[in-house]
Parts: C-alpha cells; structure tokens; sequence
C-alpha cells in the first residue's frame, strides 16, 4: 500500500466499498497511482510532459487518456467508467504534486515554507472517435463521451457554489456542505446534530440557512452545442445538448465555434415547478476538456494519410488537372464549362491576408448566376452544397436577415437573453447558397453586405454587441426582373439589385436560355441519357466517390496552399486593369450612361483571388502569368460580358433597322403632344395598324426612355412625354 510515505492514513472503505471479487483499490492507491502518473510519466523524448506543464502553468494541465493508458490501463478505464469520482481525486493528486515541486524551488532560496497547495483543473483529451449526438442514450449516463458539434449559444458566466456554509436558525451551529458539481446542487441535512442542553428548546427540522458570504464558488457557464449540419440525417431537425463549462473554460468559446467535447453525460432536475414525472431527468454534458476544429475544418490537415497525400500531390502534378477538376462539378449537368470553372475557383477560394496594421482582406470568392429559368442554376447550387467541406443551403424568400447573420433569443429558464448564430455564422470557413436572391427582402439582402466583404457580422441588439466571424463564400442564383432576361432592355433594367451588392461578387454569369437547334438536340439528348441510365450509374459508386474524392482534395488543399502572386503576374495584372476601366470609360462616354454592373477596385481584388486559387487547385505556392491569363479570360466571359450586354449592342444594328426605329420616334412625338398621356397598348396598337413592327415600337420607347423623353406611370401602363 505505499506505508512508507509519511503521511496520514484512514480507511474509506464504507464510503468507497471494494467493488467485484478482485477487489479495486481504494480512492487512496488511486491517488497515489495518478501522482506517480503526474510525477514520472515520460514522453516518447524522454522529458516529463505533465511536470512541465504543471509548473509552467499552476491552474490547469491537459491529460491525453492515451497517455494514461499506456501508463496503467486499470486507472484509465476507472476514469472512463466513473469519472465523476476519480477527477476529483485526479485534480487532488495534481495540486499535491504542483505543491511538491514548488517545495523545491522554494528550498533552493534558503526559505523554506510549505506552499498552499493551489486548486488544479483537470482537462481530457481523447484521439478516439466521436459519437453522434443521437447514439448518446441512458448506457453512457455518467460516463465519458466524446461528441462533436458547433455552438449555436453561450450563456452569461454565472457562479456555482462548491461547497455551501450552513448555519442553523437556532443554535447557530456552522457546518459547510460540498455541492455536486455541474448543474447538481447541495443536499442540505434534514436535522441539526446538536444535543441540546437541559432546558434548551431543542433544534426544529429543517433548521438550515445557507450562509452566501461564506460559501465558496467557481465561474459555470452553458453551452448550446449543436450536430454538425453534414451529421444531420436528411428530413430530421438537428438536435441539440446542453453543456456545462467551468473555471477555465469558461468564456473560451463564441457561438459559431466547431467544437470536439470530452465530458461526463449526466442529468439535473429541469424545474422544480414542472410536476408530474419524478424521475424524469434533463441530460447534459459536463465538459471537462474540449478543443476547437482546427481551421474550422472538421478533420484537419493530420487525418489524411500519405497515400491520399501523395495521391492529391501526383493529380496536381499532371497537365490537365485544371480540367479535370472542372469536370468533376457538376457532371450531370451539360454545358456551362465557365461557370463550371468559376464555381470550382469558390471551392477551393483564394488566401487569406493579414496586414501589419491588422486590416482583413478576404481570400473567399463570391460568384453570382443571373439568367433565365431551367438554366439549371439551383442544381449548381445543390452540387456545391453536397461538395464544399462546410455548406449551408437557404432560399430568399425562406430567409430573414436574422436568420442568415444572428438572433438574440431569450433563454426559458433564465430570462436571459443570448446569441444563436445563423446561416452565415455556422458556414463559417465554407460556402453559403442562396437561391431566388432576387426575391429576398432588400432590408434582408443589407444585412449580407458586411459579411460578404468584412467578413464579421457585428450585431447590438437586445444589450449584446459583439463581432461575429463569417469566413463564408456566397454563391448565388437570382431571376432577372421579368423572370426571364430580356435582350431589349439593358442590363440595368433586367437586373433588379443595387450597385452595392453588385460589386461585391467577384463573378457575375448571365445565363440565357438560348433557342439553337443544335445546342438543344445535344441538351436534349444529355439529359434523356441522364433519366435513361440513372438506374444504371445508381448501382454503379463511383460517381459519390469522386464527389467525397474532390470534398478531401478541396479539404487538403485548402488546409495546406496558400499562394501568392508572383513578380510578373502582378505587373500584368496592374496593365490589364487599367485596359478594362478604360474601354469602360469608354463605353460610357458612347452610351452616356454608367454601366449597370461597376469595375471597381473590388474587381481588381477579385481577378487576384481568382489567380491564387487556380494557383491553389495545382498545389503550387506563386500564381503566375498563366493563372492571372485564365482569370483574366473568366472574369471577361462573366463581369465584363454582364456589364456590357443588354440594348448597348442592340445600337448598334442594321442601318435600315435604325431607320425604322428614328420613324417611329418621330411617330410617337406627332401622336403626343408634351405634358399628354397615353397607354402603352393604344399608342402601339394604333401604330401597328400603320404598318409598324410591335418590337421596333418598344424598342423606340425605350430608347426615348433612357434620354429622358418620355416616363412610364402606373406599372409602365402609361405614357407620358415630357418636356
């Protein structure tokens, strides 16, 4: 039993019995056995890791449990199976043993005093594999689990007594009494245990009072953790669960946070105005040791193994590994090789910048599909909702602008009130898509703003202002105004969202739904192959393993490249800049009207990050020339086109078409005089029956439109010529 060490011995076999016919040890080996663990255990390079620790830093030290297996696999199944009892005694050897090394060096400066032994908290950290939220059942009810999740609310950081000073109303006897830790509380004795002396009223029941002054506490705060979204199973709601965090861990964890728990599954009494059921318990989580995702990625950079290393580094390495990637997104749809390649730029996004003076930039790519319906746009979306390592889906008119950035709700049980992080707050790190952008509320569609270019979504309401992080990629689909895109307008008018949103997307595409005979055969014939062999490729897998292939591929890279631009590429870049607002200078001295869709500075930002991610999705370190050339071609195909196309080209038309169109605006004028007005149908009704094209009317009404001559009243029903 160890009877040499001077110390006190005692028996504690009635409160800690000799459980089973092997006979455990009893609390005191216990204690013994985690201080010889804390004191001798050596790392594989022969230091002393937890003595280390212990004196660097005196409150806390983090105990691997693969450690403590390898020391003594006895002790470390007592912790698993009842941890509840050996933590404590754990944190008691622990601060003994930070007692005697502090003995030490006090020894060597000639004084020699005995120090206080300090509290020390415990941590746990395990390398085994998470359970799932819906698995943790009453098996595992005060043992260790270890679940995985994000946090979606942190309550105020309350104080929860360890052990209640009591004083008795009527002898004013003191007795202290330890409080269950987590969520428990203190049993208090029915009974005073003073004799009372002859003629002495004697004690009545219940004679306890707690005494707050004299009680002693520690910090406690809960969390909300929520199942991953990838975890979800499809149709359910996510669950949640409750944690309780204490002392040192409290205030570490801000809504938003992906977190890997290590706690003890325990219950509390919910409330005590709710009767009925007696025995129906709350569970929760006591958490003693958590770690947050590295990079929010749920599974970092170390779980890959080297044959998928090497497998990624021999893909980056061949020549048509861009076109291959591009090729993976989206195969079952046809067509649309640019958008393709711009939605696997977002995947694998640009680098992130610090600036000594602590300015962002963003290294996210947001990229925006403008067209027709049946373009196959929301199925873009579902693709990359199913790929991207992180990915929320929502829809506009299904969103508010709490729930994309973050609500304050109050807490039923405490009044309180606490922050619950919405769409953009829980991607954080991946990619959010929003379908029908163009129906979403414009007071809904502001609030996107500071996360789509900061990155931080502030919020002060309800008498919480803070900063959340929003690292997202928004990829976005939207209708143009009439549903379709109409060539006759310009793009001004076909696009219905300000010019502030606008240039904040890296990449605008407008796809048409255009009527040409060989395109639509070929389409035609894809897609009756899709619907045709889909029994088939259903039996055959390996289409959801090239989607988990490109997930990984997408996951390393971005874990481990993060390029830069090189010397010649940035020089190229200034030139070809310039070139670009000067034909759009240009254009707008010819139309005499700014482009829908600016080239701003925000642009320029955008073709940088387009070249570092296909630099990225090669594994190399320097963009060069050839990557900002590619950017340079599909910011051309997507912005530029978009900003030029509409009526612009249209002015340009047959000479005898422009004629037509100058006849018929001299028509107009002699059919209103200034100030009079008309509907729309009667004037082109009656100058149908002249012999006038109904399309070359419109278009003459609009261009009369832009130079201000005429106004549309009353949903464009109506006419009127201004002066």
């Amino acid at each position: 039993m160890g009877w040499d060490e001077g110390a006190v011995f005692y028996s504690d076999q009635a409160q800690f019995p000799r459980g089973g016919p092997g006979g455990d040890p009893t609390r005191h080996s216990a204690l013994r056995k985690f201080k010889e663990f804390l004191r001798g255990f050596t790392g594989p390079t022969g230091d002393f890791p937890y003595r280390e620790s212990l004196v660097h830093n005196r409150d806390h030290v983090t105990v691997a449990t693969e450690d403590l297996d390898a020391f003594d696999a006895e002790l470390s199944d007592k912790i698993r199976k009842s941890p509840a009892d050996y933590l404590p005694l754990f944190e008691t050897a622990a601060s003994e043993v930070l007692a005697s090394l502090r003995s030490k060096v006090a020894g060597e400066t000639g004084e020699m005093e005995e120090p206080v032994p300090g509290d020390v908290q415990i941590f746990l950290s395990s390398k085994e594999n998470c359970l799932s939220m819906r698995s943790v059942g009453a098996d595992y009810m005060s043992k260790l689990v270890k679940i995985a999740g994000i946090t979606i609310a942190a309550s105020r950081v309350k104080a929860k007594a360890t052990h209640v000073t009591l004083i008795c109303k009527n002898c004013r006897s003191v007795r202290t009494v330890p409080c269950r830790p987590g969520l428990g509380g203190a049993i208090v004795p029915r009974s005073c245990d003073h004799v009372p002396q002859p003629g002495e009223e004697p004690c009545p029941l219940d004679p306890w009072i707690a005494v707050p002054d004299k009680s002693k506490y520690v910090d406690l705060q809960t969390l909300k953790l929520q199942e991953n979204p990838e975890d979800v199973p499809t149709g359910e709601l996510p669950r949640n669960m409750l944690l309780s965090v204490d002392r040192h861990l409290v205030q570490t964890i801000v809504p938003g946070t992906r977190l890997t728990v290590v706690g003890i599954y325990s219950v509390y009494q919910a409330s005590t105005t709710q009767k009925g059921a007696v025995g129906v318990k709350q569970p929760y989580i006591r958490v003693v040791g958590l770690e947050q995702s590295r990079d929010n990625n749920s599974n970092g950079p170390s779980n890959f193994t080297l044959d998928e290393e090497m497998e990624f580094k021999e893909f980056a390495q061949r020549p048509d590994a861009y076109a291959k990637l591009c090729s993976m997104i989206g195969p079952s749809i046809y067509g649309h090789s640019d958008v393709k390649k711009a939605i696997a730029c977002l995947l694998f996004g640009g680098s992130k910048k610090r600036l000594p003076d602590g300015v962002r930039l963003r290294g996210d790519i947001h990229v925006l599909l403008l067209g027709d319906p049946s373009t196959a746009k929301s199925q873009f979306l579902k693709f990359v909702e199913k790929t991207a390592p992180i990915a929320v889906y929502t829809s506009g008119k299904g969103s508010s602008a709490a729930g994309l950035t973050a609500s304050v709700t109050r807490d039923s049980s405490s009044r309180e009130f606490y922050l619950e992080g919405g769409a953009m707050v829980l991607a954080d790190g991946g990619v959010v898509c929003i379908d029908e952008f163009d129906k979403m509320r414009p007071e809904d569609r502001v609030a996107i703003h500071e996360a789509m270019e900061q990155q931080t979504i502030s919020i002060a309401k309800a008498g919480i202002t803070t900063v959340l992080n929003s690292r997202t990629s928004v990829l976005a689909a939207a209708n143009p105004i009439a549903g379709r895109y109409d060539d006759l307008k310009t793009a001004q008018d076909n696009i219905d969202l300000q010019t502030t949103i606008l240039s904040r997307f890296d990449q605008i595409f407008i796809v048409k739904d255009i009527r040409m005979y060989d395109q639509d055969k070929r389409i035609a014939s894809h897609i009756i192959k899709v619907h045709a062999s889909a029994a088939a490729s259903s039996a055959n897998t390996e289409g959801s393993e090239g989607e988990n292939w490109l997930k990984r591929y997408i996951q390393y890279c971005r874990a481990t490249c993060k390029p830069r631009l090189s010397e010649k590429a940035a020089e190229m870049l200034q030139n070809k800049y310039i070139e670009i607002r000067q034909k759009m200078r240009q254009q707008a001295h010819e139309t005499g009207r700014a482009a829908a869709i600016p080239i701003t500075v925000r642009q320029l930002e955008a073709i940088i990050r387009l070249s570092e991610s296909l630099a990225k999705m090669r594994l190399t370190s320097v963009a060069t020339p050839e990557h900002v050339e590619e950017a340079f071609r599909l910011f051309n195909v997507s912005t530029v086109d978009a900003a030029r196309s509409g009526i612009n080209e249209h002015l340009n038309l047959s000479p005898e078409i422009a004629n037509e169109i100058k006849q018929a605006e001299a028509q107009i004028k002699r059919r209103m005089g200034i100030g009079s007005h008309i509907s729309e149908r009667r004037l082109i009704d009656g100058l149908n029956r002249m012999g006038m094209n109904e399309s070359i009317v419109r278009r003459a009404l609009l261009i009369m439109h832009q130079r201000d001559e005429v106004e549309y009243k009353r949903e464009r029903h109506v006419i009127v010529r201004k002066a």
